[in-house]
């Protein structure tokens, strides 16, 4: 019997897609499913496009694939996983890859990686962007786990990836939950960059009073400059929509509340336990989870005032070019906080993630995937160890030329009483880089008085503390 290339277990959807785009590259896929019937499907609707083994069963399934065995889980993450993982086990052996392509939390990767090292066997925790379409044509592919996995394992996950200007999207992200990390932050800045569409939109519609379909019209223009990117593109699609039954546009007569599959929500926390500052990203993950307080919602309607303003714009096009460049620049800072957290893991666990190479396989096949994400590799070719992107010498210059766009579309909204968390908290992030003087002095003299947790001073080395209940003299603690 010829035995297969590689295996994918798990044909839902995200599955089905990835061993039909293996096939279609010409890899032989062994194909699995607990039910058999969406293996058998699989291979009726489509066994035209490749060459498949189906296997009924796990142990089928194993034996029907070359050595070094390369086993694709496409499954629920969570005890699911955990579940095909056990299973296989006992019928893999020493050097074999099991790969995790599911959206799991790192902290499991890690778990799952170092439990296999011990029995011999290789776990990679691989991110995969793009979706349902992605899966088939070319998704951006984030693969973690030991380096000599990926020497076997890579240039299969390479071909099968997307390319921009002839590069795979794909690579090497690093040791144990790298790659699902940094998926993690991925879907995060994700977040951030639909919400800060959607304020956008918001504003384009409160302020000038449009239709839909026009500021869909407005974001088509957009994405053909700067602001280029896929979620740009399918908004300007979403907003031009008419709803068949109503003949509304489709936007208004869908529900405002925004869902969530956990990834934003474990970035958020992620960046908590590294001290890292991921304000945009957060105010998006707060704005999806505020938009289902049904409840709280519905009484704040009845009782909270608004002492808002008018908001009328006399400058049409002033105020689109506005909109436009707050967007950018909020984005940017997304981006920045994006990298920051993903670097400070990377020196956390001792990754030596390469920045700018995510940014490089960002760039097709996945849902973040904008003309920018050039800039930002160029900027990390031009300093690997760029301590924040806002100081790259190009985002500088782009920022600092709509930054007073920016300032007036966030104290507009603010002045109409129109929620743009994300615009705003972007600003704040911002100034709070360029600021001479915080006032964490003030908080520290308070956490002084209250706690004895000292400062230091400015002008001179050493850790000091009041005695507040004392005499009030300064000494060394």
């Amino acid at each position: 019997m010829t035995l297969a290339q590689i295996g994918v277990t798990g044909l839902s959807v995200m599955g089905r897609n990835l061993a039909r785009n293996f096939a279609r590259n010409g890899f032989s896929v062994a194909v699995h499913n607990r039910s058999a019937s969406k293996m058998e499907s699989l291979i009726d609707e489509h066994g035209s496009e490749g060459t498949f083994v189906g296997c009924a069963s796990l142990e089928d399934f194993v034996a029907a694939l070359e050595r070094p065995r390369k086993i694709i889980i496409m499954v629920q993450a969570g005890d699911a996983t955990d579940a095909v993982i056990d299973a296989l086990v006992p019928l893999v052996d020493q050097g074999d890859i099991i790969v995790d392509a599911g959206n799991a939390h790192f902290p499991d990767t890690r778990r799952r990686e170092a439990a296999l090292r011990d029995k011999g066997i290789h776990f990679v925790g691989t991110g995969v962007s793009g979706g349902e379409e992605g899966a088939l044509l070319g998704p951006s592919i984030m693969p973690g786990g030991p380096a000599e996995s990926y020497a076997a394992l890579g240039p299969m996950l390479e071909k099968i990836s997307a390319h921009v200007d002839g590069v795979p999207c794909c690579t090497h992200v690093g040791p144990d939950g790298a790659g699902h990390f940094v998926k993690m932050v991925h879907n995060g800045i994700e977040y951030a960059d639909m919400q800060l569409i959607g304020e956008a939109y918001a504003l384009l519609r409160a302020g000038l009073h449009l239709s839909p379909k026009e500021i869909g019209d407005i974001l088509a223009e957009w994405n053909k400059g700067d602001l280029e990117s896929y979620l740009i593109e399918i908004t300007a699609e979403v907003l031009k929509q008419t709803d068949a039954k109503t003949g509304k546009p489709l936007v208004d007569v869908i529900l405002d509340e925004a869902g969530q599959k956990g990834t934003g929500r474990w970035t958020v926390q992620s960046a908590l336990d590294l001290g890292v500052p991921v304000t945009g990203i957060a105010e998006a993950t707060f704005a999806r989870a505020i938009s289902s307080q049904t409840a709280q919602r519905e009484a704040g309607r009845d009782v909270l005032a608004s002492a808002a303003g008018d908001f009328h714009i006399g400058n049409r096009e002033g105020f689109i070019e506005d909109v436009r460049v707050a967007l950018y620049a909020s984005k940017v800072v997304a981006y920045a906080q994006g990298f920051d957290q993903i670097q400070a893991a990377s020196e956390q666990y001792g990754w030596h993630i390469d920045r700018g190479a995510m940014a490089r396989i960002w760039r097709g096949g996945c849902i973040i995937r904008a003309r920018f994400l050039n800039r930002i590799t160029e900027a990390y070719e031009r300093n690997p160890e760029l301590p924040s992107l806002l100081v790259d010498p190009y985002f500088t210059d782009i920022v600092a030329d709509g930054l007073s766009g920016w300032r007036r579309v966030v104290s507009q909204a603010a002045l109409a009483g129109i929620p743009a968390p994300a615009f705003s908290s972007s600003l704040a992030y911002y100034d709070s880089l360029r600021s001479e003087r915080l006032p964490a002095a003030l908080i520290q003299g308070q956490r002084d008085f209250f706690g004895a947790h000292t400062y230091k001073r400015v002008d001179r080395e050493g850790t000091f503390h009041t005695l507040w209940s004392g005499d009030r003299t300064e000494v060394e603690a």
